[in-house]
This record gives structure tokens, C-alpha cells and sequence, in this order.
């Protein structure tokens, strides 16, 4: 607290959404800005009661705000819990000192158990600006966290958050890296299993840079917003759930970080493995399965990167008690027909009614990982979980079970569907040689999702697929024209993105 006598402003709610970040916004000629010294960027401390702010400062010019006024983000409303009118103290915030550990790091010295945990404190408690959590990123981009730096990053992004407890000696869980359209297997995985009588609450999150996340998509099918004690309920009840991640407060600061990642650009191991076993830690799991795809435009590029991930994901795992299996997968195309939150639901429906236009692709690749996890759990002999949880999808078990966990949840609901619809056809005939996933997700996403969750698309073929001239490619679904004509505008300046190779003369 400042020894200085407390200034105090005004606060308003401004309804601008600045994502994760914290941002607040005071009038030039205020008298705080003046005798404090702010300055644009300036970070500053807001205190409301026994909540505190730590926030970044826009200056801002006119008279829509009066200059006894501070006004707040949407994010940092939320976390002062201030009143329109309520009057805050601002003034600047302590120094980070764990900002000294990062400099360090960034001058190649290692980042020590206690190091690593004092600087995810300050993450969490919002002491970092975007600038000093893009250092600490690039400090630790690369290869240039080892194991025993992983394991303590682990530790400390679990220890900020909550941790659930299970009254059971083994508890489940699953996991893709990710990088594929339409890979929507959970929901399949979580029903087979559970429906084996074995633990598997999951937690998922929504969607970053793609059409769908598995929350998106879970979201058109049953509430995923559950409160612990909510999700814990659905758990003991039936064995499993699917709900979102955040809003049960599982490793925090995984999204912060995330965030500045996808910003930057980097692509760090150490951080994607801190993530993943992060979130499989604080879920209570005793044994976690990771699905590592690999193509040339999924996440993971190459065999010799899936192997260099396998090998630190199972021993961070076994360092942290949490027994780790890796399978890694075909990644070089999309998977099942929908992208899009709805029309990916659709997906997962289909499959677990065992209709006959299900996708295969979708249904071959959650029987493996389910079958999996049921030799895992013990369920089945080595090599026989795929026998069991075809046997459970086919018996109409899994859908029973998934139908009792979605309405514990709240309910089952019927996806929607999009007004607008329009197909995109094959120029020529040929072979389906290659699908680029990101331009795929570019699309759906262009098409309007995840935000108007029926919009994205419905694949026509598959990768490796014959077609003929005028052939339907696929369809792109979405809640206006606008948007429409957005995705297919960009869908027709990258024709080879869905490559059809010529018959050979």
C-alpha cells in the first residue's frame, strides 16, 4: 500500500472488450494521470474493497469521460466487482520482482523451483503486462526449458488454481494436441468409457485460433458452464462429464499464456506440455492419454517432433505422479465431416447412434482412444480396448450414458442449424491429393464460427477420395450473407487448398 494519502476516481463500466487484459481508461486532464504521472501503458493499481486491479492505462482525449472518472474493460469490471459511481483508489502497482528471474532465463540461466513458482503468482495475479509475459515466453520458447524446469512450471500452474480430489484409485483422462478440424472425439471417448464404469471427468476448452473447441462444439449439445460443485455432482453421478474448462478455475493461467503465445507466434514444448499435464493434474487424473496427430499442416509436423514431445509428456507425467500414454495419429487431414461447433455435434451424434452417414474417420479414431483408456483402466487385455468399445458404441451402451451425462448437465439439446448454405465443387476430377487444415479452419472461422455456432462447413470428400468435375467438395454453412461471402471469397483465392490431382493421360 502507498504511504501517500489515497487518490480515488470514479469508476464506470465501458462494455469494451479487451479479452483477458485488464485495461483502464482516465482522461488526460486528470488529476490522478497529472500527479501520478501516468502515461499510456502505464500499468496501475485499482483497489475496490478487498479487490485489487492490476490494469493497462489508456489516455483518452475528449469529453466522453468527466476527469474525475476512471473507466474500466469488461475483464477488469469483473474482477474489481465495483459499482457504477463507486469510487476506487488508483495508484501505481509494486514493482515484479520476478521479473529479475525471467531476465535471467533470457540470458540462458536456469529457472529454479521456486523462481518458476513466484513468477506464475504474478501471472496469475495479473502483475505482468503483455510485454513482460512476451519475455517470459521467449525466454522459454524453443527447446530452452528442460525437464526439470517443465516439471516445476507444471507444478506452479496447477498450484494457482483449484485441484480436484476423486474418491477413486484410478481416474481418467484424454487429451489432443491438436491442429485438426472437425477432430471431435471427446464426447464419443467420455461416453464408451464411462459407460465401462471408469472415471472420467473432463475438462475442455473453447475455441483459440479454430472454428470449434471441444467445449464449443459440447456446448450445442448439453450446458458446459458447471461450477465445481456442479461438475462434481455430474461425476459421481455418472462417471463423466464434458464440461469448459474455465469456468471450473483449472490451471488459470493457461489461457493468459496461450494467449501471447498464438500472438508471438512461438511454439515452445516445455510450455505445451506444462499446459496439457497442467490441466490433467489439477482435474484430479491418476492416467492421461495424449493424441499427438501429425501432418504437414497440423500442429505437430513430423514423427521426430512427435517423438521429442512423447518422451518429455511421459516423463514430466511420471516426475509428477500422473501416468502418461501417448498415441500419436494420422494428421493430415481433417476429421469427420463438420467444422463448426454445431455442425461437429452433429458429428458426435451421428456416431453414437450408429447412423449409417456417421463419418468413419471420426468413429475409427474415438474407438481407438477409448480403447485405449479401457486397457488402461484395465478394462480390457492389451490390444483389446477396441474390441470393448466397439462393442459399447454398437450396443447403444455409450449413447445411454451419453444421454444421462448431458442431462445431468442440464440438458440435451438439439444442435442448430444455419440459414445460409452454399456448396463449393470440384473444378476437376482427380484424387483428393491434400486438404491444408489451417486454411479449412481459416474458413469455418470466416464462415462465422465459433461465435454463430451453427456456421462453419460440411466436407463433401475425404482426403484420398475420387471425384469428378462439378462434384461436391464440401458446403460452407453460415447465419448471414455477409459471412457467406467473406469464406467462400477466401475459400476461392485459395483453390489449392483442397487439392485435387489430375487423372494421369
Amino acid at each position: 500500500m502507498p504511504t501517500h494519502s489515497v487518490l480515488e476516481l470514479r469508476v464506470r463500466r465501458l462494455g469494451i472488450d479487451t479479452h483477458q487484459q485488464p485495461v483502464a481508461f482516465m482522461p488526460r486532464d486528470c488529476h490522478v494521470c497529472r500527479s501520478e504521472g501516468f502515461a499510456a501503458l502505464s500499468r496501475i493499481e485499482l483497489i475496490h474493497g478487498a479487490h485489487r486491479v492490476i490494469a493497462t492505462l489508456m489516455v483518452v482525449d475528449g469529453h466522453w469521460m468527466g476527469s474525475g472518472e476512471v473507466g474500466l474493460s469488461e475483464s477488469a469490471w469483473h474482477l474489481l466487482g465495483a459499482q457504477e459511481g463507486d469510487n476506487v483508489a488508483v495508484h501505481h502497482p509494486a514493482p515484479v520482482e520476478s521479473m529479475s528471474a525471467v531476465r535471467r532465463k533470457i540470458y540462458g540461466r536456469a529457472l529454479s523451483r521456486q523462481a518458476l513458482a513466484a513468477i506464475v503468482r504474478d501471472i496469475d495475479a495479473g502483475r505482468f503486462s503483455d510485454v513482460e509475459l512476451a519475455a517470459f515466453l521467449s525466454g522459454c520458447a524453443g527447446s530452452e526449458l528442460s525437464l526439470t524446469e517443465i516439471s516445476h512450471l507444471t507444478e506452479a500452474m496447477v498450484a494457482v488454481g483449484e485441484r480436484l480430489h476423486w474418491d477413486r484409485p484410478l481416474v481418467l483422462d484424454k487429451h489432443c494436441v491438436g491442429g485438426l478440424p472437425g477432430n471431435r472425439t471427446t464426447p464419443i471417448v467420455v461416453a464408451i468409457v464411462a459407460a465401462n464404469g471408469v472415471c472420467i471427468p473432463k475438462t475442455s476448452s473453447r475455441a483459440i485460433t479454430s472454428p470449434a473447441g471441444t467445449a464449443d462444439a459440447m456446448e450445442m449439445l448439453a450446458p458446459v458452464v458447471l461450477d465445481l460443485p456442479a461438475m462434481r455432482r455430474v461425476v459421481e453421478q455418472e462417471g463423466g462429464c464434458v464440461v469448459w474448462g474455465g469456468a471450473v478455475n483449472l490451471s488459470p493461467i493457461d489461457d493468459v499464456l496461450i494467449r501471447v503465445e498464438r500472438a508471438l507466434d512461438l511454439d515452445s514444448e516445455g510450455q505445451l506440455v506444462a499446459s496439457v499435464l497442467s490441466k490433467k493434474l489439477a482435474a484430479g487424473a491418476s492416467h492421461a492419454l495424449i493424441d499427438i496427430p501429425v501432418g504437414a499442416t497440423a500442429k505437430v509436423r513430423d514423427l521426430p517432433a512427435a517423438m521429442r514431445l512423447q518422451t518429455l509428456l511421459v516423463e514430466v507425467g511420471r516426475r509428477l505422479g500422473l501416468d502418461v500414454r501417448v498415441h500419436v495419429s494420422n494428421g493430415e487431414g481433417p476429421v469427420g465431416q463438420g467444422i463448426g461447433p454445431a455442425l461437429e455435434a452433429r458429428d458426435v451424434l451421428a456416431v453414437l447412434h450408429g447412423a449409417a452417414q456417421a463419418p468413419l474417420d471420426l468413429r475409427r479414431r474415438a474407438l481407438d482412444l477409448a480403447g485405449l483408456l479401457l486397457e488402461m483402466a484395465g478394462k480390457a487385455p492389451p490390444g483389446g480396448g477396441y474390441a470393448l468399445a466397439e462393442a459399447t458404441l454398437a450396443s447403444g451402451t455409450a449413447w445411454r450414458k451419453f444421454q444421462a451425462i448431458a442431462l445431468a448437465q442440464g440438458e440435451l439439446r438439439e444442435p442448430p442449424q444455419a440459414r445460409y448454405r452454399q456448396p463449393v465443387l470440384a473444378k476437376r476430377g482427380g484424387r483428393v491429393g491434400r486438404i491444408d487444415n489451417r486454411i479449412l479452419a481459416r474458413i469455418g472461422k470466416l464462415a462465422g464460427a465459433p461465435a454463430a455456432p451453427a456456421a462453419g462447413l460440411v466436407l463433401g470428400a475425404a482426403l484420398g477420395q475420387r471425384v469428378e468435375t462439378d462434384q461436391l467438395l464440401f458446403t460452407v454453412h453460415a447465419e448471414t450473407p455477409g459471412e457467406l461471402a467473406y469464406a467462400l471469397e477466401y475459400a476461392d483465392r485459395h483453390p489449392e487448398f483442397f487439392f485435387v490431382e489430375e487423372d494421369e493421360a
